[in-house]
């Protein structure tokens, strides 16, 4: 069933983070919109994408859902990821909402203004996409020249969302409960591609299997 997320950013100001619930709710009253759920964080738009808990918001939203924000400027720390992340999520059919741009963004073909924003946004996601991946190459190579052993550790594992969460996960998975069951039931957020992949590199599955 799909669902209504709302994403909440401010840098230091609690009142700000108050004002965008208040804002976001009148704006569900008025349009008879249901909100599912709520992801806030307190953090400057300069701190990475995990910090600010837009992975975390991805992760969480399906095909069919909606995302809510009060305006574009919350969805990151630039024009280029806030265009790639808009993109990204309309092409894996979210709609998204920015109430103070007056903005209703889909992959619904009907609508000529989101069929003209959305290939917009392609246009200039691409665009981005090509400056980013030119920087990264020119900095690559300069490091190279320069002598700089590149890419992380062997076996260097990312912090994941499930961290907190992997001593339940390794029970419910010794006890034979479903991938999907574990998220749908138990943990309630995430999907099944992101645990399967955790449990994966975490090795949960062989940890779980052995007797005690």
């Amino acid at each position: 069933m799909s669902k209504t997320v709302a994403y909440i950013r401010a840098s230091t100001d609690k009142q700000d983070i108050k004002n965008q619930r208040h804002e976001i709710l009148e704006y569900g009253n008025r349009e008879g919109m249901h909100i599912d759920e709520f992801i806030e964080v307190t953090i400057s738009s300069g701190q990475s994408s995990r910090k600010r808990r837009i992975e975390e918001l991805q992760e969480r939203l399906e095909p069919g859902d909606a995302l809510l924000v009060t305006e574009l400027s919350r969805l990151g720390r630039s024009t280029g990821e806030v265009i790639i992340l808009i993109n990204d999520l309309i092409a894996y059919g979210v709609t998204i909402t920015i109430i103070k741009q007056n903005l209703r963004l889909s992959d619904d073909l009907r609508d000529m203004t989101s069929k003209v924003m959305v290939t917009l946004l392609a246009l200039f996601a691409e665009i981005e996409r090509d400056f980013i991946s030119l920087r990264t190459k020119e900095a690559l190579a300069s490091k190279k020249a320069q002598g700089v052993i590149l890419g992380k550790p062997k076996g260097t594992i990312q912090t994941s969302i499930y961290d907190k969460d992997r001593g339940r996960i390794e029970e419910l998975l010794s006890l034979g409960v479903p991938q999907k069951r574990i998220i749908e039931r138990h943990l309630q957020y995430g999907t099944t591609k992101s645990i399967s992949y955790y449990i994966r590199t975490r090795e949960l599955k062989k940890l779980a299997e052995k007797p005690s």
